[in-house]
């Protein structure tokens, strides 16, 4: 969990420096440094990497917990099993609406 803080942190930091130097873009863009565009395409692909993320962590403690209700009680696999589908398919539909924001910001750079 501490990494996670770090890295966090350290994204943060940089996103956050080219707001304190307060660069104009048509400067920014001569220079090479960071633009509105090069934010929107950063932004795109944290959203869809974090969606993937937080998608996959969903999806392991999703199938883990009902893989280990089935196993204390086989006798419930059948009520257990649908529901996991049904919650695995809502979370993969976050997952591709991510996607899909990703894409609409991209659209804009």
């Amino acid at each position: 969990m501490k990494t996670a803080k770090t890295v966090f942190a350290v994204i943060v930091s940089t996103l956050l420096a080219n707001v304190a130097m307060a660069q104009d873009a048509a400067h920014a863009a001569a220079a090479g440094g960071i633009t509105d565009k090069g934010l929107i395409a950063l932004a795109a692909g944290l959203a869809i990497g974090l969606a993937a993320f937080g998608g996959a962590l969903g999806q392991s403690k999703a199938a883990a917990s009902a893989l280990e209700g089935i196993a204390r009680n086989p006798a419930a696999q059948g009520k257990i099993f649908v529901p996991m589908i049904i919650g695995l398919a809502l979370i993969e539909s976050l997952v591709i609406y991510a996607l899909v924001v990703a894409f609409a910001l991209n659209g804009k750079v």
